[in-house]
């Protein structure tokens, strides 16, 4: 369900003036955690890199997908190298007022690169990225749903560890349903991709803002998709996740655009595809033990 949010930026909670002093240790160290939600996508990234239980199905599940895509795209990236670049050498020279790109200069600014070799780079780094998701394809989805299945099994969590939710607050912020066609244009997956897609090309050539930018926007609705599975535990309704992502709003926007931004990397942005999924696991883990936290404080 497509929503909009309203209501006051601030409203009460059990932590609204710090954490109790009853609070157990092991909570305050996810409660300090939870205040910069970014680490996680670091946490992510370290899980994925050290601990074999983690890295080696990954690998094996992905690696002759990963060899056969690499090898087209470097025979491919080598074969069109000049057509590319003559022809983002012809983009440039049109539109510098749309993208503030003309030679070397952005918007006036010497750089100390060639920014149409830039541009080409990046714009056959997006096509190999492109060509090397079509191969892995199945087997990568695969790869992230079990990665954050063993996440969580790693901390020794099974499925009776996710409880039915528990509103945290004691005035939860007020949800209204989006205008129609908002949910025409952004509740169809496909469709907000497209728009996207052709919203954001322009800012493709540009160096950092073209990642940046296009990270920024898609960083909400990246952060509910990498908590997907932690909502369905949980068996929570469109309205409760919607109340929950919005009384922890830029704790959700400075997750999903951090993983938004590592992600939009070119090629090594699969990788942060897999790594965010094990931050975005550990932040579950953490919400889920303050959830736990409330629901008893609520009992007695």
């Amino acid at each position: 369900m497509s929503i909009i949010r309203d209501g006051p930026e601030a409203h009460n909670s059990l932590f609204a003036s710090g954490i109790p002093d009853d609070t157990p240790e092991i909570l305050k160290r996810a409660a300090q955690r939870i205040q910069f939600t970014p680490s996680y996508v670091i946490v992510g990234v370290y899980r994925l890199f050290t601990d074999r239980t983690l890295s080696k199905p990954v690998w094996d599940k992905t690696k002759h997908g990963l060899r056969r895509g690499t090898t087209l795209s470097l025979v491919w990236g080598v074969l069109t190298f000049g057509i590319q670049r003559a022809f983002v050498a012809y983009f440039m020279s049109k539109s510098p007022r749309v993208t503030g790109l003309a030679d070397d200069t952005f918007f006036g600014y010497q750089l100390p690169f060639s920014l149409i070799s830039y541009a080409t780079v990046t714009f056959i780094a997006a096509q190999a990225t492109m060509a090397i998701r079509f191969f892995l394809s199945r087997n990568l989805r695969i790869a992230r749903d079990r990665v954050w299945d063993q996440s969580v099994a790693s901390r020794g969590k099974g499925p009776d560890f996710w409880k039915p939710y528990v509103e945290e607050w004691d005035h939860p912020p007020v949800i209204k349903r989006a205008p129609w066609w908002q949910r025409v244009l952004f509740g169809n997956w496909v469709l907000s991709m497209i728009i996207r897609k052709v919203v954001f090309i322009p800012f493709g050539f540009i160096p950092v803002i073209g990642i940046v930018i296009p990270a920024w926007f898609k960083g909400l609705g990246m952060a509910r998709i990498l908590h997907r599975r932690y909502f369905e535990a949980k068996g929570m309704t469109d309205e409760q996740v919607a109340v929950f992502m919005e009384e922890r709003k830029w704790d959700y926007r400075a997750f999903g655009f951090t993983a938004a931004l590592l992600e939009g990397l070119p090629l090594i942005g699969l990788v942060f595809s897999v790594s965010n999924r094990i931050g975005a696991a550990m932040w579950a883990h953490d919400l889920e033990k303050m959830q736990h936290f409330h629901a008893q404080k609520k009992r007695s």
